[in-house]
């Protein structure tokens, strides 16, 4: 249970301290300007609506961008983002070390890239060294972000907060939020985490924990790899595969009112390329998606920043990418 006391919290000490690690990167963006021109001002003024519990989270404003598909951001005014900093800061390592080892998205000293290594080593465990057939199940989550129900993300939440001041500001933030549509046409239920809050990359790992000790605990699945709402599992049993599906769908539906994307679910061998994490698997090498491609080819096409040439450098050392390498002039050695 997390006994951490709201009053320990939301002090000026400690938004200034968040300030600090929120603004980094950030000191050229007009908003961050404007409420850095006042910044004594406005950090007083937030910690008295803290204080008093008078804070209303503001409204988003949203944007659409293409990664490489499209995607809604909501991004909210910067005061709220400082709450958000601070609700993730007092609450992030609490939650991170209950999470299952093979969770990658949002985690420190994890990510894509030990995903990718994780699902290697697990497929040459399932296959012998390439010996013996590996199936792979893959699944995605459709509109993921867009369905989370907020109301079993509370009671989620209830479970591990005691302090009653936490979960109200909690609670200001999932409120923010809410989504016009769901797959389940529900009146009452209210769904839906913005993307573009870092609390929502914590929240929905907190809500998809649940899953993961369905998965871990109850089926006890051994070979399992979540990043976000992508997972993979690896078995060298396809009929094994195909009844864990049925029991996935059904956890997912009746506990956590998710379903799978029906076009974006498949079983496939290891020797015929399994396609995870922007990256095409097969037993001697991965190569890289071709979406993944034509996004690179675009981003390098003119005259790029250092800092997005090493950021791709990084992503292209980690598969057979000589011809790509080779296209855009980048040597990785």
């Amino acid at each position: 249970m997390f006994i951490l006391k709201y009053t320990d919290i939301i002090t000026i000490e400690n938004l200034l301290a968040t300030w600090e690690h929120f603004v980094s990167g950030k000191r050229k963006k007009k908003d961050v300007i404007a409420f850095e021109l006042q910044l004594g001002d406005n950090l007083v003024l937030l910690y008295a609506e803290l204080k008093n519990k008078t804070y209303k989270h503001s409204k988003y404003s949203a944007f659409n961008i293409s990664d490489p598909k499209p995607r809604n951001i909501h991004k909210a005014l910067v005061r709220d983002r400082v709450v958000h900093h601070l609700i993730y800061k007092e609450l992030y390592w609490y939650f991170h070390h209950r999470f299952i080892f093979d969770s990658y998205s949002c985690r420190k000293y994890k990510g894509t890239h030990k995903a990718l290594d994780r699902f290697k080593s697990f497929a040459g465990k399932v296959s012998k060294n390439h010996i013996r057939t590996c199936y792979v199940l893959k699944c995605d989550i459709r509109k993921f972000f867009a369905n989370i129900n907020q109301k079993i993300l509370t009671k989620i939440l209830n479970r591990h907060i005691e302090d009653g001041e936490i979960k109200w500001l909690i609670g200001q933030v999932i409120d923010s939020f809410k989504t016009k549509n769901s797959i389940y046409a529900m009146a009452d239920m209210e769904k839906g985490l913005p993307l573009g809050n870092l609390t929502s990359q914590l929240l929905v790992n907190i809500y998809m924990h649940e899953f993961d000790m369905f998965m871990k605990q109850e089926l006890r699945v051994k070979y399992y790899i979540r990043y976000a709402d992508d997972f993979v599992i690896l078995s060298e049993n396809r009929k094994y595969l195909e009844e864990l599906l049925l029991k996935i769908e059904l956890f997912l539906r009746n506990k956590l009112y998710l379903s799978l994307h029906p076009d974006k679910v498949f079983i496939q061998t290891y020797s015929s390329g399994v396609d995870f994490l922007g990256w095409t698997h097969f037993p001697h090498h991965r190569t890289i998606r071709t979406t993944t491609k034509r996004k690179i080819l675009k981003a390098l096409k003119k005259f790029p920043q250092p800092e997005t040439i090493n950021s791709y450098k990084g992503l292209l050392g980690h598969g057979d990418t000589y011809r790509i390498q080779k296209k855009v002039g980048i040597a990785l050695y």
